[in-house]
């Protein structure tokens, strides 16, 4: 099937809008946690269901998607459409629920659910368009993932205190993603994958090359979901240290989006350096720099705002550069009729790690403090870093 560089262009344009939009949902209540507290009282083991809510709605959410086939059933564009449009609606539900209530905990893991028919079915369509670019062209996704990510947070800043401002804004962007994927076309490499197979437990844990491209990528995950959802609070704890609390909170606001978003550059940066000079190498260096910075963020947690927001920008780089690379790496290693099943299990086992991570996060900073947790998420990435060195030498010597 010969498919002109133009149709494909414009699907791929047209998918990664529909993703930046849809996402913006995930940290809709993290953004505005600040803003909402000041309305009423929000305990910390709420604030962190609120914002771990929604990891836990897309680890349950993944594996139903994979185990009923949804997106092999219907048409993966349809299922990302309905699932965009029920996220928003979820998402919505904070307008209505009491603050800190069980139903706005509620809204968050609905939230979660839907995503997973989204971004994982985004994945699908996206990979349908090519096989010799299929890194560039996962790198988009996440990058598209990443923007929506940061999304919130330039709604929350704009909105200034009308928290509802920011999660009615989010929710519309949602929806909207919701329309776009349906003017895509599929590409012509487009297929079914298996259905999930219990096999991939047992074939996780005895492959040593699967256990250890895991190990690397739950390091990841350790780290990034957390410091995304919090490093909004984080910074306005910081710049409160120098500057008036509003002024504080408005350039944490900002800040935090700019932090994220700037992953979205990176994402696309690292999967061009994946294929010049190896995945797993490619991983390191970013768990090296995230690590880094995270333990720099510690240090200069007390210094200067602009010191703080240079290192932090980094971080959020360095954060979410070598996401993709890790189920890259699973799928080089895996065989071809589990591979879905191994990336589903992967996925599940990462988003599951953050339930904890995020909702530990704000219990964490206020035992230890913010520097504290900074140093703490740093564990994630020194984890993954000496995970990916050994497979790195698995693989090397396998290719001798």
């Amino acid at each position: 099937m010969i498919v002109s560089a133009k149709s494909k262009t414009i699907s791929i344009g047209l998918l990664v809008v529909a993703e930046i939009l849809a996402l913006a949902a995930w940290f809709s209540s993290a953004a505005v946690l600040a803003d909402m507290s000041r309305e009423a009282a929000i305990s910390p083991l709420v604030r962190g269901m609120l914002a771990s809510g929604t990891q836990a709605g897309f680890a349950i959410g993944a594996v139903v998607f994979a185990v009923l086939g949804l997106s092999d059933r219907f048409d993966p564009r349809r299922v990302f459409a309905m699932s965009a449009i029920a996220a928003a609606a979820a998402n919505a539900a904070l307008l209505v629920a009491p603050i800190g209530g069980g139903l706005a905990v509620a809204s968050r893991v609905a939230t979660g659910a839907f995503l997973a028919g989204v971004y994982p079915v985004g994945m699908k369509i996206a990979v349908g368009w090519g096989t010799h670019d299929r890194g560039l062209l996962v790198g988009l996704l996440v990058g598209a993932l990443t923007l929506g990510s940061a999304a919130p947070y330039l709604l929350s800043f704009i909105s200034g205190a009308d928290w509802r401002g920011a999660v009615a804004g989010a929710s519309i962007l949602t929806a909207a993603g919701g329309f776009i994927i349906l003017l895509t076309n599929l590409g012509p490499h487009h297929a079914q994958a298996r259905a999930f197979s219990p096999i991939a437990l047992r074939l996780a844990w005895r492959d040593r090359r699967i256990r250890l491209a895991y190990a690397g990528y739950l390091g990841h995950m350790w780290e990034l979901y957390a410091m995304w959802a919090w490093v909004g609070a984080g910074l306005a704890a910081s710049f409160a240290l120098q500057l008036p609390d509003g002024e504080a909170l408005a350039l944490s606001k900002v800040t935090a989006f700019a932090a994220v978003a700037v992953g979205a550059m990176a994402c696309v940066a690292a999967g061009l350096l994946a294929d010049r000079i190896g995945k797993a190498e490619t991983t390191i260096i970013a768990m090296v720099g995230s690590g880094a910075s995270a333990l720099l963020a510690a240090l200069v947690f007390d210094g200067p705002p602009a010191l703080m927001i240079v290192v932090v920008v980094i971080w959020g780089a360095f954060v979410i550069a070598d996401s993709a690379q890790f189920s890259a790496l699973v799928a080089d290693v895996a065989p071809t009729e589990h591979t879905g099943s191994l990336l589903t299990l992967q996925t599940a086992l990462g988003f599951a790690l953050t339930v904890i991570t995020v909702q530990g996060a704000p219990l964490v900073a206020g035992a230890i403090g913010w520097p504290g947790l900074f140093v703490v998420l740093a564990a994630g990435p020194l984890f993954g870093t000496v995970a990916m060195m050994q497979l790195r030498t698995i693989m090397k010597e396998s290719s001798v």
